[in-house]
Parts: C-alpha cells; structure tokens; sequence
C-alpha cells in the first residue's frame, strides 16, 4: 500500500496539536477541517505538488510560495493557508499527510469517535461499510468514522487501520502466509 500515512515522529503530533488548539480558539474548526480534507484530496491527486513539497531540490521559499499559492486558490481560511506556509517554512512540508492525520486523529478523539483507515480491493459498498463501521463500533466501543481507499494489489478483502492497529483480511496476506507455511514444510 503505497499511500500508508505513517507518523514517524513527535513533530506531526505537535504540529497538528497546535492547530488544533488556533483552530478551537479561532472557533473555526470546521472550516479548518474541511480545509484540510480537501488539500489532502489534492495533495493525494496531484504528483507535481508532492513532488514539490517532498524533493529536496525545491528551496523552502518555493514550497512556501507553492503551497500557499495551492491554498488561496482553494480558499481555505487565513488559519489554513498560514499553517501550510508555517509547515513548509519550517522544511516540514513533506510532512503534511502525517500532519492532517494526526489533526483528522485527534478531532476524531475530541468528539468520541476514531478514525478508520479502510484499504479494499476494490470499491466497497454501501452495505459493506455499514458493516464494517458497526463491527468496529462494536470492537472499540465508540464511534468510527471510516476513510475509504482503493489498492487493488490487495486481491481481495480489505485492510482496517485504526489508530495504531491494523487489521488484515487481504488476499495478498493471506497468500503470503500461506507461501511462508508451504516453504517450512
């Protein structure tokens, strides 16, 4: 799975803490949040600007003036346009992904609920997700809001990352396991 967000270190904790602190006292959370869905739609979509933001060839002026440039045109609120600015300024730019899932965490926490991480072979259905939110509902005793994607090298089944677990029902492991049991016999 090539879009695995992982949070390497404290940084993309503190960032996004402090956000979330400006963004509750500014009262405008929401605004903030869709913001930030949206650039990570973009940033997700769009090769170029993560090549911009994740190459060390661009100066730290350039991804500033790229980013920035990305979130006026997008409208985003004075908060958002000047926290991407601050994290490129800072040489933190290729970090924006652990960022905003630090910040999508810990919103998520805030109102009771986790965010899911859903990885499928193919596009669920709405059934499917239902049934998947109301057993993780189940298994973590509060509410789960479920981000969907798409990695059909995953075969078949699907793959659920809540907070720091992971829960693998794919083809592809299942087959591996299964390679790895027939080569000790």
């Amino acid at each position: 799975m090539s879009d695995t967000v992982v949070i390497t270190g404290e940084a993309p904790h503190r960032y996004a803490s402090a956000l979330l602190d400006l963004a509750e006292e500014g009262k405008s959370l929401k605004t903030v949040e869709k913001n930030l869905a949206n650039f990570k739609k973009t940033y997700a979509a769009n090769s170029e600007l993560r090549r911009v933001a994740e190459s060390p060839v661009f100066k730290t002026e350039d991804k500033v003036a790229a980013l920035t440039a990305i979130a006026k045109k997008a409208r985003y609120n004075a908060l958002t346009t000047q926290f991407i600015g601050t994290v490129a300024g800072n040489r933190r730019a290729a970090e924006l992904p652990a960022i905003i899932a630090a910040f999508e965490d810990m919103v998520a926490r805030r109102r009771g609920s986790q965010v899911a991480k859903v990885t499928s072979a193919k596009k669920l259905t709405a059934a499917q997700l239902s049934a998947i939110k109301a057993q993780l509902k189940k298994t973590t005793g509060r509410a789960v809001a479920v981000e969907t994607v798409v990695d059909p090298d995953l075969l078949g089944g699907f793959v659920v990352r809540i907070g720091s677990r992971l829960y693998d029902s794919s083809l592809k492991t299942k087959l591996e396991d299964l390679r790895l049991t027939l080569k000790e016999t």
